[in-house]
């Protein structure tokens, strides 16, 4: 049987045996045993020189997949994988009030870890539809508040308005119906449960279409006569012209934007403009406070501007709606 041979490094002091016949002293084994010696490098050298077993198997693995890849004509270099950013974490300071902040260096991007600590949006139901076939229904609403629907007494006020200036208090008139800057769709889904045919509904943001929107059509049973548009209300309105001539026009239109978002100035020029406003029209328009709107939309005058705390209420309509309001 062959004899193995194995490498045992040197101790790092020598051990010289002792003269059996003569008695050591503890200076003597102090010596042997405690003396500094010179240590044996040999083989500490020696594994040092050796790769390690990771970065080993890292590069055989490597290799290995260098060679599949060229086996099949492919660029290994596009296979090759980025280092992952490590998410760093927020320096922390203090603002002028003294309080702790975190401070964002310039050009940090978010990662997605702190995309995911991001709170979920949450819907609850504190909007009902107040008249019509439908009322009383219970409407979701956004919890939070980067979407704000339009007030109950605002808008109960608003189709008060609308239908006693079409003559026809009880309902409104039959109609087509365009909600802009719809959000929970609660104006164009009091619209067609008061007597409108149709309504068309435009919104930007998919969340608040697939989880409030949406659902709040389903549940008056309005979905089949409601037409969701997921755009830009500036967009819309410049695609409005490609639109068949037999659904240009709407009888009612509803605006209804985020107050600081909006320059009302362009947007009542941009609609006045719109192939989407028909003959007898009403346009209803909620505005803040300390904003100058025009006299008039194209050919529609001011009918009501009402004020309702810090919003403000504004429709326009034809001539003949002004006296009909007054009348009733």
């Amino acid at each position: 049987m062959a004899s193995s041979s194995l490498y045992l490094p040197s101790p790092p002091f020598n051990l010289k045996p002792f003269n059996r016949h003569s008695s050591p002293s503890r200076h003597s084994i102090s010596q042997h045993f405690l003396a500094p010696q010179q240590p044996n490098t040999t083989f500490r050298t020696s594994l040092a020189a050796l790769p390690s077993a990771k970065l080993w198997d890292e590069k055989m693995v490597e290799e290995t997949r260098k060679k599949i890849l060229e086996k099949y004509g492919n660029d290994f270099s596009e296979f090759i994988k980025e280092p992952s950013r490590k998410a760093r974490k927020p320096k922390k300071g203090r603002n002028q009030r003294g309080k702790s902040v975190e401070i964002v260096e310039k050009g940090q991007t978010a990662t997605e870890e702190e995309e995911e600590e991001k709170p979920s949006r949450t819907t609850h139901k504190l909007l009902q539809v107040l008249g019509g076939k439908a009322r009383r229904r219970k409407l979701l609403s956004p919890a939070g508040m980067d979407v704000r629907p339009m007030m109950q007494v605002v808008r109960g006020a608003a189709f008060g308005i609308l239908q006693a200036a079409g003559g026809t208090p009880a309902s409104l008139r039959p109609g087509r119906w365009l909600d802009l800057y719809s959000g929970t769709g609660s104006v164009g889904i009091e619209a067609i449960s008061r007597g409108c045919s149709e309504a068309h509904f435009v919104e930007m943001d998919p969340w608040v279409i697939s989880e409030v929107l949406r659902p709040n059509l389903i549940t008056t049973g309005f979905l089949d006569v409601s037409v969701i548009h997921m755009k830009r209300v500036e967009s819309f309105l410049d695609y409005s012209e490609k639109f068949p001539d037999n659904d240009k026009k709407f009888d009612y239109v509803s605006i209804t934007p985020p107050y600081m978002e909006v320059d009302y100035a362009k947007l009542m020029d941009q609609i006045s403009r719109s192939p989407l406003i028909g003959e007898d029209c009403f346009i209803l328009v909620e505005y803040p406070t300390r904003t100058t709107m025009p006299e008039t939309c194209g050919h529609l005058i001011q009918i009501v501007d009402r004020r309702f705390g810090r919003t403000n209420l504004l429709i326009y309509g034809p001539q003949w709606a002004e006296k009909k309001k007054r009348k009733a």
